[in-house]
């Protein structure tokens, strides 16, 4: 999910420096054992801060329950730091983590903007960041020198391929309009959409209207005299809900179809019933359906008062990824640095509640799987795998 300049902050990389050789435990966990303290950076507060707080409480449920369990050799603490999924304030909510000498790997960030903004002072850290949702696809190209950088889902070459198959193959659409939020994540998806759109033989239409826009009404318009025939809109549920209420008020009714940064249910409390028929994609499956995250589902909720939404269980899985590696470390009597860390998540493989994680050389997600979601009276349903929906 989720191009701003990049913010130069010298001094902070460099006191980062001192710190790259620091063992990551300490005896804080209150009964005198080892505590490894993981970071987590996201937008936890501001717009779309829901899909930010969906994966701080699957990190955070991971730990509760590795914690919670009879004799484990060393506790895990959490440390957060928000973002407000903001590119200029992420380098400074990533510094907090990196001159933090005890965290040694991170969950996050979690959208692509912050993501970018950060990813170079990650890398000189040698501190890894291991994102459940940012989902740009320029963020692993080697020229960035992003080298912390694991992507833990599928990119948007993937999301926006199964967008314009489902229109091109199922729907079988002639014109598409896609309008962008101006964001890292909206451009790049739409990118890709527009791309294997006009490849598959469908005319595109594009438009761009930045995120925080006060009046869709322009928008809507443009859309009710484009005749296309579909819509593809690239950004966030804080800017569709407004955008859907405006083309409801309109009379469209082609079928419209946005992303994981729109596919949560804040997208249905602030359109209301304009959410209807959209459809949604996410590289995520539902954790509420699949039978292998049924648990989690129960754990979550009784945890949070409140069901698992998009990337719950996907920070989940990775948190216990890291886990697992700490565990691998520790057993062995290995000294912890955040370096070594980042070594051996690079070649790892963990198999989690919703698919294998692992990661190819540029830090990639080495897998692929696009799913499809639609909003019906009121909630979004879960339809399956978008490719497999596309041919059926």
């Amino acid at each position: 999910m989720l191009k701003r300049s990049m913010i130069k902050i010298a001094l902070p990389v460099a006191a980062s420096a001192l710190v790259l050789s620091a063992c990551g435990s300490d005896d804080d966990s209150g009964d005198g054992g080892k505590t490894y303290t993981i970071g987590f950076q996201a937008g936890l507060s501001g717009e779309n801060a829901q899909l930010g707080i969906n994966e701080a409480n699957g990190a955070e449920l991971a730990v509760v329950q590795w914690n919670n369990q009879p004799n484990v050799p060393f506790k895990i603490k959490l440390t957060k730091s928000d973002d407000e999924a903001s590119e200029t304030k992420a380098a400074s909510a990533a510094q907090k983590l990196i001159d933090d000498s005890k965290v040694i790997a991170v969950i996050g960030p979690a959208f692509s903007g912050p993501t970018k903004a950060s990813g170079a002072l990650y890398a000189q850290a040698k501190l890894a960041t291991v994102s459940p949702s940012a989902t740009n696809p320029t963020l692993t190209d080697p020229s960035n020198g992003f080298t912390s950088l694991l992507r833990g889902v599928p990119n948007d070459f993937a999301q926006g391929s199964g967008m314009a198959t489902y229109y091109a193959q199922k729907l079988k659409l002639k014109k598409v309009l896609i309008v962008d939020d101006k964001s890292e994540y909206g451009v790049g998806l739409s990118d890709v959409a527009k791309a294997e759109l006009t490849k598959a033989g469908v005319q595109v239409v594009s438009e761009s209207v930045p995120k925080g826009t006060p009046d869709y009404t322009s928008a809507a318009t443009t859309v009710k005299n484009s005749g296309a025939d579909g819509m593809i809109y690239a950004g966030y549920y804080q800017d569709a809900a407004p955008f859907a209420k405006k083309l409801k008020e309109q009379g469209v009714k082609i079928p419209m179809i946005s992303g994981d940064g729109t596919n949560d249910p804040k997208f249905i409390e602030l359109a209301g019933d304009a959410a209807d028929n959209w459809y949604l994609t996410c590289p995520c499956t539902d954790a509420k359906v699949e039978p292998a995250t049924k648990d989690f589902t129960t754990a979550y909720t009784a945890q949070f008062k409140e069901a698992p939404s998009t990337y719950s269980a996907e920070s989940f899985d990775l948190t216990n990824m890291v886990i697992q590696e700490i565990k691998k470390l520790d057993e062995a009597g290995t000294k912890i640095t955040r370096e070594l860390m980042l070594t051996n998540l690079k070649k790892a493989s963990y198999k989690g509640l919703t698919k294998t994680f692992s990661f190819d050389e540029k830090g990639e997600f080495a897998g692929k799987g696009i799913y499809l979601y639609e909003v019906k009276a009121g909630k979004i349903g879960y339809l399956g795998n978008i490719e497999e929906l596309a041919k059926s």
